[in-house]
């Protein structure tokens, strides 16, 4: 017979080894968190709508149903420890279902402002955060008075569900505006000032339940057709800058009041100033690297986090690039990613292979220092 699960404690602030942790959404993220939380001695509990997904792959129990099927959260609220999420686009009804019934972190606020684009601009400001300009546009005519405000070319973008460049455009001519916005749902939009960013940076920060923060280096992005391509960890930008990255998101994550990982974008102007860009309250793509190149990496200071354990300083020992594998062409090469020593391969259980799916990811890892102001293309090819 088994032995019975632990009690649980009766303050919910620090959860003992052998409790579950219940996540929301099966993705990759969900995947990595519960592999995490594993390694802890923690069982984890994943509800999604999609079966076999790769976060069910790994959990100790499952649920398969919708995001607003009452009967199947209050059961799972029964079944678990603490709540939390691997993505932002969960609905925050859900959460709103959850909380009176069991701990939820980071929290409903958290969910509610990085679902909505507006709503996340709105808050970097009340936090103190640097953004470029922008407008709420909820008619046509509100956009074309925007495009006059913030002139072309700008992006117009939905406020909710976009991700890898899915729902937006670039508004290069005060004709594309129509269609953009007739194209676009739901309605209202947002219109961002286009921002000639020398580089896109960003960082991520773990808070604790006792308030305490702790941050990792500040990594460089690189995009292709949307998607994030390469990480490379450390960012290749002035100590200021890497500083200043670093306080942003710390700032963020206190004002927010959140309980876990939280990563913010950015957008490095050529005069060395910062711009947030977006705000992600989970585990982060850009964040990958931590798994391989840090004592702790984001995910087990996610799980840290929610469980209500002290955060350790993450003690970065290695210089790394992550690189996402996209689509069904760079997903074949795992063979040779896996005889390589210095590369660590994290595949994600996914059965579709499809274009522009990510289906893993591959970290370099480089001795400490190596990246210290190279210009040496050969440092940067992952793969």
């Amino acid at each position: 017979m088994s032995a019975p699960l632990p009690a649980r404690s009766p303050d919910r602030r620090v959860l003992p080894p052998g409790s579950t942790i219940g996540i929301l959404g099966g993705g990759q993220l969900g995947r990595m968190s519960a592999l995490a939380a594993a390694a802890l001695g923690y069982r984890c509990h994943v509800f999604a709508p999609e079966d076999d997904s790769p976060g069910m792959q790994v959990a100790a129990a499952r649920t398969v149903a919708g995001y607003t099927d009452a009967e199947a959260l209050a059961a799972f609220a029964a079944a678990v420890d603490v709540v939390t999420f691997e993505f932002e686009n969960v609905p925050a009804a859900t959460l709103d279902a959850l909380a009176p019934l069991v701990p939820c972190r980071p929290g409903v606020a958290a969910l509610r402002i990085g679902q909505d684009r507006v709503a996340e601009k709105r808050f970097f400001a009340q936090a103190g955060i640097p953004a470029g300009p922008w407008r709420a546009v909820g008619s046509l005519a509100e956009l074309e008075a925007a495009v006059v405000e913030l002139g072309l070319p700008a992006v117009l973008k939905t406020t909710r569900m976009g991700y890898d460049g899915r729902g937006q455009a670039v508004l290069r001519r005060p004709e594309d505006a129509a269609e953009a916005f007739a194209r676009l749902a739901p309605h209202p939009l947002i219109l961002e000032a286009f921002i000639p960013f020398a580089k896109e940076v960003s960082a991520i920060a773990a808070r604790g339940a006792d308030g305490s923060v702790v941050t990792f280096d500040a990594v460089e992005n690189r995009h292709a057709h949307h998607i994030l391509d390469l990480s490379i960890a450390p960012a290749l930008v002035p100590a200021h800058v890497a500083a200043a990255a670093r306080a942003h998101v710390a700032a963020l994550a206190g004002a927010l009041e959140l309980v876990g990982v939280l990563a913010l974008e950015m957008f490095l102007l050529p005069d060395g100033r910062l711009l947030a860009n977006e705000m992600a309250p989970r585990p982060h793509n850009s964040g990958h690297w931590t798994m391989d190149a840090c004592r702790h990496g984001q995910f087990e200071l996610h799980i840290r986090a929610v469980a209500g354990l002290p955060l350790p300083e993450p003690g970065r020992h290695a210089d790394s690039i992550m690189k996402n594998l996209v689509g069904p062409a760079a997903h074949a090469q795992w063979p040779a990613l896996a005889a390589r020593g210095d590369v660590a391969l994290h595949l994600y259980g996914k059965s579709e292979l499809r274009e522009g799916r990510k289906l893993g990811h591959a970290t370099r890892l480089l001795p400490l220092g190596t990246l210290s102001g190279t210009t040496d293309p050969d440092l940067l090819a992952p793969v």
